[in-house]
């Protein structure tokens, strides 16, 4: 790289990170402006729906996206939902160069080892980390990833502005969220209960057993049973908690304060391990097996019947609707407990129940899903600077930011409040008034064939009589299209 190091290189694109938070663009917005940007070839073949009502192709887009490109339903409608299912639950079957090569420049998040992040502030990789979600978000054809690393995000919820999680949390990010976001849910939970950064979080370095004195720190073992597995209506006790956290006694992380030297490395410590028998929702775990201890816990919740329950659970509310129907519940939490866990397997079920076909149009978009599909939508080009980001967090749902274990709410109700900086975005971003974020509305519209075309583009579906009436008279018709009730939900 003619002497110019990839340490330099990043050191060089994040160095204006910090500052650009508070005003104009960072050094990294002006390094990566040409390449985290939108394309045309999406325009080629722009096709809007015609029915007055949601169809199946416009429905299993939006279900399984995080919105429609330009030039995507005519593709589904080519290729038929069914294909486009299996296709999304496939993602390596899908060319994603593009966005690959592009999430590469954020290279403190690509490959580097966790103690090389200490070099950089910790401002700096959250902004990486948010320019990067709503990058691939926004472009990467494995869209359906993309949603599960969301959700999964959610569910695993770690706040990194805790201690040392912030130069692990993006190393939690690559390895447990996205590694295994389509995969077999023991082993991401297994991988989050070892993740450094969880292990800061929920305070599970610090869970030790020195002597016979010491009690169990049980933070971590009551979030894994109350809200990564079980659910808070699981059938557990407080005596199982504290037999969990028994069992998670002697894990360690080397931390920064006390070492420069593999910092993030997770370590088992028998010195500090409880050896004797334990009893797990009902299963005995004989004295001595150490480590094993682990192995056992997460077999026994991630196969626990309860687990199967709230996970459908949770699934069926973000693909269905927020009250989904308990047939749809029961169905996909058969799958996940007869295929033990696999994530793939049990979204295959859910997207083939009656109640995920019927429902249609039902779910609000949470701010994050509101902003990327409108960027998808418009096919904007944007740098997912600092301006963009502001957005994010006026709207309360900037990524990696929120507070506590049970992450952001999947719901309608707690976003009710946002309405207002919704319909704000809506104008500014039709109006080309957000810094590093543009669209070529005409290129758009002329892509389309005609308002009514481009109108049933955004709103999945034909617009009435009043809607295009409204948008005409408005004065800024993609602004009301986007701020509309109908483009708002999914």
């Amino acid at each position: 790289m003619n002497g110019f190091s990839r340490r330099s290189l990043l050191k060089v694109a994040t160095a204006g990170g910090a500052v650009a938070g508070i005003g104009g663009f960072s050094a990294l917005s002006q390094f990566l402006s040409p390449l985290l940007t939108g394309t045309d070839s999406d325009l080629v073949g722009f096709q809007a729906p015609q029915r007055d009502e949601i169809d199946e192709f416009s429905h299993v887009i939006q279900r399984l996206t995080f919105g429609p490109r330009p030039g995507q339903y005519a593709k589904v409608r080519t290729m038929g939902t069914e294909a486009f299912i299996e296709q999304q639950l496939a993602p390596d079957s899908l060319d994603d160069s593009w966005t690959d090569a592009r999430s590469r420049h954020f290279e403190a998040l690509h490959s580097w080892p966790m103690g090389e992040l200490l070099e950089y502030k910790a401002r700096e990789l959250l902004d990486q980390m948010t320019r990067k979600k709503i990058l691939r978000a926004t472009h990467s054809t494995r869209q359906l990833q993309e949603v599960m690393v969301d959700f999964w995000s959610d569910h695993f919820n770690i706040d990194p502005s805790k201690g040392d999680s912030k130069w692990l949390k993006p190393a939690d990010d690559r390895e447990v969220i996205r590694n295994h976001a389509l995969g077999s849910f023991p082993a991401l939970l297994k991988a989050s209960a070892l993740s450094p950064s969880m292990l800061w979080y929920l305070d599970g370095r610090l869970n030790r057993h020195a002597s016979p004195e010491d009690r169990p720190n049980e933070n971590y073992a009551r979030e894994l049973l109350e809200l990564h597995t079980l659910g808070v209506r699981g059938g557990y006790t407080q005596k199982d908690v504290m037999e969990v956290a028994r069992c998670l006694t002697g894990w360690t992380v080397r931390e920064r304060s006390q070492s420069r030297f593999a910092v993030g490395k997770v370590e088992f410590r028998p010195d500090l391990h409880d050896a004797g028998a334990k009893t797990v929702l009902g299963v005995e775990l004989p004295a001595g097996l150490g480590a094993v201890d682990l192995k056992r816990v997460i077999e026994i919740v991630s196969h626990h019947p309860s687990t199967a329950r709230y996970l459908a659970g949770k699934l069926c509310a973000r693909f269905i609707s927020d009250a989904p129907p308990e047939s749809a519940v029961l169905a996909t939490a058969e799958t996940f407990r007869t295929s033990k866990g696999d994530i793939r397997q049990t979204l295959h079920t859910l997207f083939h129940t009656p109640g995920f076909r019927a429902a249609r149009g039902e779910k609000t978009k949470r701010p994050f899903h509101f902003v990327v599909s409108a960027l998808r939508a418009t096919s904007a080009r944007t740098n997912a600077g600092p301006a963009l980001q502001d957005y994010l967090l006026r709207l309360g749902h900037a990524p990696f930011q929120f507070p506590t274990p049970d992450g952001y709410p999947e719901e309608a109700q707690p976003w009710m409040a946002t309405l207002l900086w919704r319909w704000k975005f809506a104008v500014d971003l039709s109006s080309a008034a957000i810094s590093g974020t543009s669209l070529k509305i005409d290129a758009l519209r002329k892509a389309a064939g005609s308002e009514e075309a481009f109108a049933a583009h955004l709103l999945g579906r034909a617009a009435t009589a009043d809607e295009l009436e409204a948008a005409a008279q408005s004065g800024l018709p993609l602004a009301l299209l986007l701020a509309s009730p109908a483009f708002q939900t999914f």
